[in-house]
């Protein structure tokens, strides 16, 4: 689905950026710098990308391409419970975020949106995507009798979003030294304690 969407070399440049996002910051993220990197001229870059703008883009909308699969895969388990699915994304999605940790300099950038609405509305689709997919497990896990009703499931899924966030921004901070799967694992296990009957 992806690799239909990019080519394998616009995949390398938004890898690229990616890389150079996370080790500079954003603000060194320009096409001079970028074509240096892959050792490609300018006019080579410009052939596959118009600006530093649709590689965000590009790169956002292949992350979210990529999510959707993980996240279908999961919740398409029929074997598996509302928590078991749950606890399925968060390790899929901290996994990634290991595998691939200058994704979560773009992601968690928000310098990097606050004045572009094309940019701010993908990121707003990447929350969303996972928004429904948490909220879709809350009100099965509701219905099976296994989440208590007491907070509503929008709620619920408010506090395991801002969670994860957390999660992921104290590994950010400590220079990806702490142990994210892990941080992550106890964490949605607090949380699940509290939410099943």
């Amino acid at each position: 689905m992806k690799d239909k969407q990019f080519t394998q070399r616009q995949i390398e440049i938004m890898e690229a950026a990616t890389l150079r996002i996370d080790t500079f910051g954003i603000q060194e993220l320009t096409i001079k710098n970028l074509s240096g990197d892959l050792n490609l001229s300018e006019a080579a870059l410009y052939r596959h990308f118009r600006s530093k703008n649709e590689i965000l883009l590009g790169l956002l909308t292949y992350f979210i391409l990529e999510m959707s699969a993980r996240l279908e895969q999961i919740t398409r388990d029929g074997d598996q419970n509302a928590s078991g699915q749950l606890k399925g994304i968060f390790a899929s999605q901290l996994s990634t975020f290991v595998q691939k940790p200058a994704i979560v300099s773009v992601i968690f950038s928000e310098g990097i949106f606050q004045f572009n609405k094309e940019l701010r509305d993908k990121v707003t689709d990447m929350m969303k995507l996972m928004q429904e997919n948490i909220k879709a497990l809350v009100q099965k896990g509701q219905k099976e009798g296994v989440f208590s009703k007491l907070l509503g499931a929008d709620m619920l899924t408010t506090i395991i979003m801002g969670s994860m966030r957390m999660v992921v921004l104290k590994w950010k901070l400590s220079g990806n030294q702490s142990d994210l799967q892990k941080d992550g694992e106890q964490v949605l296990k607090g949380l699940l304690n509290m939410m099943e009957k």
